[in-house]
């Protein structure tokens, strides 16, 4: 492993110098001055952020390009508040709000494009809202909400906004060009162009990225391979404006799960047999799945096809200034989406192979390799899901606002409405491999019956388990809210905000009912020989039925905002927030209790925070204590037998965010940092398991979230053409499971990252590496399986160490 590190440091220095040149042009400094900054996320209208009285980090397109992060996740890591998990890849990645337990996915916040949500709901299963969102050149900033005045501006938002607002053209013609490569076979070209095609009156921008990589865990298929395309028309008149764009997305993304560690004390370290940095479950050798059913016809899968979204998006938004200080906004945006999902979702830990055939009631075994029919005796044995997933989804959304400016401030009311569904397909199997970080298929016999014995075999070419799980669902959602804002300023410095938002929402399904079924009376054969009476993997596969279990669910709640922002001086600002909002339930909690959904609440919550900010030319820090409550929280993980666990509780948090920048030295030595402290626990959480055992976790710490993680960037403007940076996430100990037991700790650690630029004119050359010591960093257990062997544990750690080399150029 240090070899290894060692050696990609020397890379990122060899390709920095290899690519060095002279020039007299500074470079942009990291960070953009917060102290003329205007913010509009989580607002009426633009303001400064300092007269803000909201919790917001912003990100320039220039500060993103110089953090040049691996995926949208990486970046949302600098926003204090947001726990963010970026183990699963490029996408996929899950983020926790302000200590706001969830499954995963972005649960309590909601990401938008240009102010409306990339989808409506971003929890959806296997449908995190990243899935459907890449950051690219064409995007010219990012503002990041926390707290509850996102429920105002927003549905199901609790916990923030996250808003990505693309560029615009202007009258001046700009672009930006950028090829990149990497340690693991990148191959990525960036364009974005923007002008004016009738000066003040017209303006265009068309931006993209296509790129392919093999990605930094060793999967020996192309891990990412796609791109993504949007251009946005704005048209110019007097009293406003009007702007039509389109987006299409069509990209194919490895997901990684967990992989078996070893604990060594309070450490997690390699299992024997895999890199925890570059191994993984999901490689070429047992990509394709190809299965009968038994209604006849074939299942087959592809694992190189992964997480592929299909995504096209076609809004538009106007603005018109009606006189007597009145104005109409509308924005209205259609998203249609198809995606197939492969991953590979190991079911618990691995087993000798000696356990793994105790356990299916075997005392006579032989494996032998799927691929060449030779006999192995294999140390470890895995288990793991070929999970396949499939869904269409679409959502048209409209918000129509009408605002009314007077002397001491503005008031904006608003209808939204949003039409939403998703129908979605599941066929689960399960396989039996070789427990390494290059699984190899197995195949298992009793060799004391004969080939033409019933039960002789327990595999179908490496299949134990054919269709074992089937779902075929949908979820509709129809959602109508009236929302109305205040800001007065009472003087000069002190200025007040009210907002209230009423949500008439309905949703809808439907299940279809499953039967279970096998191939024995199908004449089809196991070998060409032998019939599927021979093999138990047949033996419990699912079939759908023709019987469909409907649900409605109304909402019928208010969300309502308090603050107030005192404006010391220029530099100085104080602000004080409450909020109420809430949280629809989730599909999952719709689905596990379709037959008495009384049991199913929204997510009801309370929040008050506090805060003090200082904005200067050469020193930013914002610290905010905060306080939450949350009640009747859904926790819904499906379990690698298709079950779900379907609990309910109520938490509470304090904690602090603070967030900083500083310039010193005569702009020679730059620091980005931010962190939070906060102490998340469970209240009112008790009940039954599903095994009939009680179970009481009130008072513990919530479940995968640190009390303490924080991140810090140093860079060194050595000459004004080359920069040089250094970062450092530490992300705290956290506990994988709601009873806080020792063996599912998750240990702390701390990622190093490091990179160089230099400026030559218009052209910026750049190395950035990440990971660079291959630090073995836990984000998440395993919450499909909470079983452990010895010291064996299933667990999912970061990337390890890798290195990108850019050039970009802007003309």
């Amino acid at each position: 492993m240090k070899k290894k590190s060692i050696f990609l440091i020397a890379a990122t220095a060899v390709l920095y110098f290899n690519k060095a040149y002279a020039q007299e042009t500074p470079q942009d400094s990291v960070k953009v001055s917060s102290i003329d900054q205007v913010v509009i996320t989580g607002n009426s209208n633009p303001k400064k952020k300092i007269e803000s009285s909201t919790a917001i980090s912003t990100f320039s397109a220039k500060e993103i390009q110089k953090q040049n992060p691996i995926s949208a996740a990486a970046l949302l890591q600098r926003v204090p508040g947001f726990a963010v998990e970026t183990s699963g890849g490029e996408v996929g990645n899950n983020l926790f709000a302000r200590g706001i337990p969830s499954a995963g996915a972005y649960e309590f916040v909601q990401v938008q494009e240009d102010g409306l949500p990339v989808f409506e709901d971003g929890a959806l299963q296997f449908a995190n809202a990243d899935n459907f969102f890449r950051v690219d050149n064409s995007v010219s900033r990012l503002e990041a909400l926390r707290g509850g005045s996102g429920s105002i501006y927003a549905n199901n938002s609790p916990g923030g906004l996250i808003n990505f607002i693309t560029k615009e053209g202007t009258n001046d013609f700009k672009g930006t060009a950028k090829l990149e490569t990497s340690t693991y076979g990148l191959m990525r070209t960036d364009l974005n162009v923007g002008g004016a095609l009738v000066k003040d009156k017209l303006f265009f921008n068309i931006g993209g990225f296509y790129r392919s990589d093999d990605g930094i865990r060793k999967t020996g298929f192309k891990a990412n391979n796609g791109g993504q395309i949007r251009m946005n028309l704005k048209y110019v008149f007097d009293k406003g404006y009007v702007k039509v764009y389109y987006k299409k997305l069509d990209d194919r993304n490895t997901f990684f799960l967990p992989i078996p560690l070893t604990q060594d004390g309070d450490k997690l370290k390699g299992f024997n047999g895999f890199d925890p940095n570059y191994g993984t479950y999901s490689y070429r050798a047992i990509s394709q799945l190809n299965i009968p059913q038994a209604g006849g016809g074939f299942f087959s899968r592809n694992l190189e096809d992964g997480i592929h979204p299909k995504v096209d998006v076609l809004g538009a938004e106007f603005k018109y200034d009606l006189g007597g200080n009145f104005s109409v906004l509308n924005k209205t945006r259609y998203t249609n989406i198809n995606m197939n999902y492969t991953g590979i979702f190991p079911a618990g830990a691995p087993q000798t192979g000696a356990d793994f055939t105790k356990g299916m009631g075997m005392t006579n075994y032989q494996y032998s390799m799927v691929s060449s029919g030779a006999l192995v005796d294999p140390q470890f044995v895995q288990k793991l899901g070929f999970w396949a997933i499939d869904k269409q989804m679409n959502n048209f959304v409209n918000d129509l606002q009408f605002n009314y400016k007077f002397d001491k401030g503005n008031v904006t009311a608003g209808f939204y409405k949003s039409n939403w569904k998703s129908h979605q397909y599941w066929n689960w199997s399960n396989i039996l491999t070789t427990a390494t970080d290059r699984p190899e298929l197995l195949n298992l016999v009793d060799p004391s019956l004969s080939p033409s014995s019933v039960g002789y075999s327990k595999t179908y070419n490496g299949v134990t388990d054919m269709s074992t799980l089937l779902r075929d669902s949908q979820i509709q959602g129809s959602l109508n809210d009236l929302y109305l804002n205040l800001d007065y300023n009472v003087t000069d410095a002190l200025s007040f905000n009210g907002g209230i938002r009423y949500s008439r929402d309905f949703y809808r399904g439907y299940k279809v009912n499953t039967t279970t079924a096998n191939l024995n009376n199908s004449g089809l054969t196991v070998d060409g020989t032998h019939g599927f009476d021979t093999t138990t993997a047949d033996d419990h596969m699912n079939v759908l039925g023709n019987q469909f279990t409907y649900w409605y669910y109304d909402i019928n709640k208010v969300s309502y905002t308090l603050a107030s922002n005192y404006k010391i001086n220029r530099e100085n600002a104080i602000y004080a927030r409450f909020s109420h909002g809430f949280r629809s339930p989730n599909e999952e909690a719709y689905y596990n209790n379709i037959g008495n959904l009384s049991v199913v609440k929204p997510v009801l919550t309370n929040q008050l925070e506090v805060g003090y900010k200082y904005y200067s030319r050469t020193f930013d820090i914002a610290v905010i204590p905060f306080y939450s409550a949350l009640k009747n929280l859904s926790f819904t993980d499906v379990y690698s037998d298709g079950t779900s666990e379907n609990k309910f509780a109520n938490t509470t948090n304090f904690g602090v965010e603070i967030e900083g920048y500083a310039r010193l030295f005569n702009n020679v030595f730059e620091v980005t940092f931010n962190g939070t402290i906060q102490n998340p626990k469970y209240k009112d959480f008790n009940g039954r398991n599903a095994d009939g055992t009680t179970f009481d976790y009130s008072g513990n710490i919530v479940r995968r979230i640190p009390k303490f993680y924080f991140n810090i960037a140093p860079a060194v403007n050595i000459t004004k053409e080359w920069r040089a940076y250094v970062s450092m996430n530490y992300y705290g100990k956290r506990f994988q499971n709601e009873g806080n037991t020792d063996d599912n700790i998750l240990p702390s650690f701390t990622e190093f990252g490091a990179g160089m630029s230099y400026q030559l004119g218009k052209i910026r050359f750049a190395v950035d590496g990440t990971n660079i010591f291959n630090t073995i960093g836990i984000t998440e257990g395993d919450p499909r399986s909470q079983t452990v062997a010895g010291n064996i544990r299933m667990a999912r750690p970061i990337m390890g160490a890798a290195a990108r080399a850019s050039i970009t150029l802007d003309f």
